[in-house]
């Protein structure tokens, strides 16, 4: 059981514990201990637009240093460009600061090791024990001569733009493309809108003016209702849409409907099965049922992973397969990247349909997603009754099962951060879905 990390590192709301300088100045120096003592001599700092960016890139960087460790800044850029980049610089560890898609006032820390892959669950719990000694005991610091030194890199950006357009076939561009481009004010409001104009579409720019308060604001991954009234008014052939660090991808075809990650990944996976993939795709258990089906007209295999990217890499990991991802964007190629990209997914999604000759529209039509109903349920914790076991409960998930047959699903979660079952049915028509959501929320009271 972790004490300080989740399942995405460190986060919470900036100046409350965790997000506080002392607490990143702590990490710092104990994951410098940690890292240091493998043979990291050197670690990249990488943040989104945040303003509190500032105040924690400066905390742990001193805390870095006082472990005798150097470190690399490089400024506002997308996580997954942490990641590439502490493959490719002197660097063999990265930190990214960006609290995702959450507002301004949350921020968070994320580790990577030189591989690109996010730390192992040995190393946070390591990392973790040095950090209670920092608060039980205090910080040591090594001597002047050893303190870590900081330099700031200048050509990141450009280094990480080629990556990106190198995902995409040399011998294609997008010209007489339009395209356009919403970055949330984050930390890709430069780099995602020069790769595309620099594989040759017109692009045209959304909210890439960050004021350190206006990330993922009515924008970006998670707010679509701007792109989409900017593609149809521009007559734009799509829209892409990124969150505040770039690691979740969302797109708006040229009639301005939203093409979300499940039917992303199924675009992904019918291109890689083209060109010779053999294995399998990994969703989650909110996947929609209709990339499952999909998925299985085509005879590709398809498992289901925990909520939250982290798991969807485990299962990966474990198959052997290459490409995974959740509705929410977060996609997963890993011949491609080595983590979650997405203007990288979003390269290979304009590749295929230049390949293809076809626009988003016509290619998302091989999957049919069945409508889906969510309701919230909040339920009195009682000490050893588990609403799910309640027998009322287990007879409206049993009769909802037979009604729907094979042609629906049913899920029930229960929430990590509050007393809430999330119930989801999935069903051929929307009126069915929320008829029988309604029945299992209603036994659970």
């Amino acid at each position: 059981m972790r004490k300080y990390f989740g399942t995405d590192g460190v986060r919470g709301r900036v100046g409350e514990f965790p997000m506080t300088p002392d607490f990143a100045m702590k990490l710092g120096w104990a994951a410098g201990q940690v890292l240091g003592a493998e043979g990291v001599s050197e670690v990249l700092i990488g943040k989104d637009t945040r303003a509190s960016g500032y105040m924690l890139e400066s905390a742990m960087e001193s805390g870095f240093s006082a472990a005798g460790v150097n470190i690399a800044l490089v400024g506002p850029l997308p996580t997954p460009a942490i990641a590439y980049l502490a493959t490719t610089f002197r660097a063999n560890a990265g930190v990214v600061i960006s609290a995702s898609h959450n507002p301004f006032y949350d921020n968070g820390i994320k580790l990577f090791a030189q591989s690109g892959l996010k730390l192992t669950d040995q190393q946070e719990h390591e990392i973790e024990q040095w950090l209670d000694r920092a608060f039980e005991d205090g910080m040591t610091c090594v001597s002047s001569e050893k303190l870590g030194k900081a330099r700031r890199i200048d050509d990141a950006a450009g280094r990480y733009i080629e990556y990106c357009k190198s995902h995409f076939p040399g011998q294609q561009n997008l010209n007489g493309l339009r395209v356009v481009v919403d970055s949330a004010n984050g930390a890709a409001y430069k780099v995602g809108p020069a790769v595309y104009r620099e594989l040759g579409a017109e692009v045209i720019s959304l909210h890439d003016q960050p004021d350190g308060v206006n990330i993922n604001h009515q924008c970006g991954a998670t707010d679509l209702a701007s792109l989409r009234a900017a593609v149809i008014e521009k007559r734009a052939d799509l829209g892409i849409a990124l969150d505040g660090d770039a690691d979740r991808l969302m797109m708006v075809d040229h009639t301005g409907a939203e093409v979300d990650g499940d039917e992303l990944l199924f675009l992904m996976a019918r291109e890689a099965q083209a060109e010779g993939y053999t294995g399998g795709i990994v969703g989650t258990q909110m996947s929609n049922l209709g990339l499952e089906l999909a998925l299985a007209e085509r005879g590709i295999p398809f498992r289901r992973a925990k909520v939250g990217d982290r798991y969807v890499m485990e299962q990966l990991k474990e198959t052997g397969w290459r490409i995974g991802g959740e509705g929410s964007g977060h996609l997963l190629s890993l011949d491609h990247a080595s983590t979650g990209d997405a203007i990288i997914a979003s390269v290979r999604v304009l590749a295929s349909l230049q390949k293809r000759g076809i626009n988003l529209y016509t290619a998302k039509q091989g999957m049919r997603k069945l409508p889906q109903t969510l309701i919230n349920v909040r339920y009195q914790a009682e000490q050893g009754v588990d609403p799910l076991d309640v027998e009322a409960v287990k007879t409206a998930v049993t009769n909802v099962e037979k009604h729907l047959g094979e042609t629906g699903r049913v899920l029930l979660r229960k929430s990590g951060t509050e007393p809430l079952i999330r119930v989801m049915v999935e069903a051929e028509d929307a009126q069915m879905a929320h008829r029988c959501a309604r029945e299992i929320a209603d036994a659970l009271g």
